[in-house]
Formats: structure tokens, C-alpha cells, sequence
């Protein structure tokens, strides 16, 4: 959600704040432009999925059910990486909508990894990642490739980064800082987005579904030594300081579901 074009404040994104309203249809409408792109593509089957946490009962439930497109469906999930079934069973491309940068990304707007109040650092064998290679890895474990990704020019950097020069980016706001962007105006932002995702899906195989690798490790570095203490006896955790753990496994998957979870 903090990608969307017109988003460059908290009070945005939480809800209860004043401004929460106000991003709750600047994302339902980004999410449209993707639907109707991938539609002219010739996609005849589109879930849309909320990733955002907004908190309360908000939490992956910040589209406007009503003003969402017809042409999609969409799923409200309990816990994020926690719903998979529309992966098991198949899915052609993953589309990555209002993404924002890892933490300590210094142009991301409101950049931050997963909790920005207890995350600090993620690697995925070495690697750094923010949430845009956590999606992709849980997409790749079903052999779904990433073909899109909007948001700031940070996360658009990232990404391709991460994914390779095959993958369709669409810059939406350029970071100034934190909270501060430059920014296309709303509907010109669609435009964009909508032929972003027609262009992506115009080559199913322009990226290869992301694996961090095998085996693989998963470090985290928190802020604060809650976190590790919580894993102290989590089979396959190893704390390896007081605010940083490893959890090692076959797969990506694995190792991610034996600390995500169990720290919940």
C-alpha cells in the first residue's frame, strides 16, 4: 500500500488514522488498473490478494470490496504468507501492486521489512531483501513468476535487483526521503499501471520464478532481543546474537515457516 501513487504519509496506511480512507481508495484504484491491464492481456482468471498489515480489523482487508473491479476476485487473508492455495493450484504470473522499499532504503517512502518496529535486516542466503523478495520467494515455491512490480523508484530498483532486467517496473513517485516524494497525479499513475501489467503478461517466461536457493538460510536482524527470545527453543533457529537469529532448511519455504510462524 505504501507504493501507491498519492500515499507518502503513515496516516495513510493505519487504520483508524484520519487519512486512512483516503488510501484505502488510492490502492483499490491502482489494484483496478492492474485488473483491467492484465484482462487486455487475455487473463481470464485474476485473485487479487492484500498484503497490506493496517491494523485492526483492516489488516489484508484494505480494499474497498465495493468499488473493486468486477473482473477479479479477491482473497482476505489471517496471516500474511499464511494463505497458499490459489499458489498450489496454479498460478501463470504474480503482480506486484503498490510495493514499497526494504528497510533503510534511503529514497523508499515509508520504507521499512515486515514489522518496521521490530525488523531491522533480512537476508535470504546473503542476500538482502525486503518484502518484495519475500513475496516473490513464496510465489517461486509454486513455480509462479513475478512479471510486475509499481511502486516508487526504490522498490522498482530493488526488484530488478532481485529478479533480473526481464521483469516490467512502473515508477509511480520518486523518494525524497521518508515521507517525502514527487509524485504522478493518481490517474495518470493508472494509466501507467495498466500497461505496465498488459505488457507483463505479454511474455509469461520474462522472469524466472525466484528461488533464494537450496538449501537455504534465513537471517533476521531485529531492533530489539524480544523477538530472538521467542524462537530460544524453535527447532532449526539458531539465535546467533541478541537480536539476530538463522533459521536453516532444505527450501526457502521451510526455513521460513519454522521461524515466521512460530515468533507470531
Amino acid at each position: 500500500m505504501e507504493g501507491v501513487a498519492g500515499i507518502v504519509r503513515w496516516e495513510q496506511v493505519g487504520a483508524g488514522q484520519a487519512m486512512y480512507e483516503e488510501g484505502r481508495k488510492l490502492y483499490t484504484q491502482e489494484i483496478n488498473a492492474v485488473v483491467r491491464g492484465a484482462k487486455a492481456a487475455g487473463a481470464t482468471e485474476l485473485v487479487v490478494m492484500d498484503c497490506h498489515g493496517a491494523g485492526e480489523g483492516f489488516t489484508f482487508n484494505s480494499l474497498v470490496a465495493e468499488d473493486l473491479d468486477p473482473a477479479c476476485e479477491f482473497v482476505v487473508q489471517e496471516e500474511w504468507t499464511g494463505y497458499t492455495e490459489f499458489l498450489e493450484q496454479g498460478c501463470d504470473a504474480a503482480l506486484f501492486v503498490g510495493m514499497h522499499a526494504m528497510a533503510g532504503t534511503a529514497d523508499g517512502v515509508l520504507n521499512h521489512t515486515v514489522h518496521g518496529r521490530e525488523w531491522q535486516n533480512l537476508w535470504f542466503n546473503g542476500k538482502p531483501v525486503g518484502e518484495t523478495g519475500i513475496n516473490a520467494a513464496l510465489c517461486g515455491t509454486w513455480g509462479c513468476p513475478v512479471l510486475l512490480i509499481t511502486g516508487d523508484e526504490a522498490v522498482c530498483r530493488e526488484g530488478t535487483d532481485l529478479l533480473g532486467a526481464g521483469l516490467t517496473t512502473v515508477s509511480v513517485k520518486q523518494g525524497l526521503g521518508m515521507r517525502t516524494a514527487r509524485m504522478l497525479p493518481p490517474p495518470r499513475a493508472r494509466e501507467l499501471i495498466e500497461d505496465g501489467a498488459k505488457k507483463a503478461l505479454a511474455d509469461l517466461n520474462a522472469v524466472k520464478p525466484y528461488d533464494p536457493g537450496k538449501p537455504c538460510e534465513v537471517k533476521v536482524e531485529y531492533m530489539t532481543t524480544e523477538p530472538p527470545r521467542k524462537l530460544r527453543f524453535q527447532p532449526g533457529v539458531e539465535i546467533v546474537d541478541d537480536r539476530t537469529i538463522v533459521s536453516r532448511a532444505d527450501d526457502w519455504w521451510t526455513a521460513w515457516k519454522q521461524f515466521f510462524f512460530a515468533g507470531r
